[in-house]
């Protein structure tokens, strides 16, 4: 099937968003809560456009919306004047909650927002949280899931207590996948601290690099249900390590 966008045609697959299509065709839509190796959370809204179904027209969020829904055709809007009115809102309510954030000034600047003197929400200093919720997904889908939103509005905001973090395994998953850096992440000396959590990391026996902690490394092999090995490798020197047998394997042919 094919979608429309900006008055070109494009072809689509099977479960395709908006989105997806848009960044396969080279096709700038701004995201800020949007990783590609999750689902779309529809969050940070920065990425709406308009869609134009038949006779009607909305604004809906690209990550989540499916590029043929219910098999049909339809076209899309990305940078209408309404679509960047409603961008720039979006970018300055950001900022009034992280004034100081460098990649939420990127998002401002972008869309024209000039820097607010007088701060109206009463926020700890320094803050640097959207809320997007991308931590708390990543946090889920590696299977731990001790991050989570709590509250609702102005009071809403994300639950890092001692009691909510204590099985944190400190695989740095939430941390990588935050937009604004706001999860602080100190590897050092062969220890990694996070959430206020310390542990002790593994080091590849091959290039001698830390690489992962030793919870995380557990974790994993527990997961896949088999006993851990004498020697750990990094996922660098493990794929050097294939190219080699490969070229060893082709070269012997």
């Amino acid at each position: 099937m094919k979608i429309v966008i900006n008055g070109e045609n494009y072809e689509t697959q099977k479960g395709d968003t908006i989105l997806k299509v848009a960044r396969r065709n080279n096709i700038y839509i701004p995201t800020l809560c949007h990783s590609d190796a999750l689902p779309g959370l529809a969050t940070c809204r920065f990425c709406i456009v308009e869609v134009i179904d038949g006779e009607e027209s909305k604004v809906a969020a690209s990550c989540i919306s499916p590029a043929n829904p219910g098999n049909r055709e339809i076209e899309v809007i990305t940078d209408s004047d309404k679509i960047k009115r409603m961008r720039k809102v979006i970018a300055m309510l950001l900022q009034a909650r992280c004034p100081n954030n460098k990649e939420v000034e990127k998002f401002a600047k972008a869309f024209g927002v000039e820097k607010r003197k007088v701060n109206r929400f009463k926020l700890e200093k320094g803050e640097d949280c959207a809320l997007c919720g991308l931590c708390v997904k990543a946090c889920k889908a590696v299977g731990v899931g001790v991050l989570s939103l709590v509250n609702k509005g102005i009071y809403k905001k994300l639950d890092t207590s001692d009691k909510s973090t204590q099985k944190c395994i400190g695989c740095g998953s939430c941390a990588n996948v935050c937009p604004t850096n706001a999860i602080d992440i100190i590897d050092k000396d062969g220890k990694r601290e996070i959430w206020g959590n310390k542990f002790k990391m593994v080091k590849c026996d091959c290039c001698g690099e830390y690489f992962a902690t030793e919870e995380h490394v557990k974790y994993a092999y527990d997961k896949l249900g088999i006993e851990q090995p004498e020697r750990f490798y990094c996922s660098r020197c493990k794929r050097e390590q294939a190219v080699q047998g490969m070229n060893h394997v082709l070269g012997s042919i």
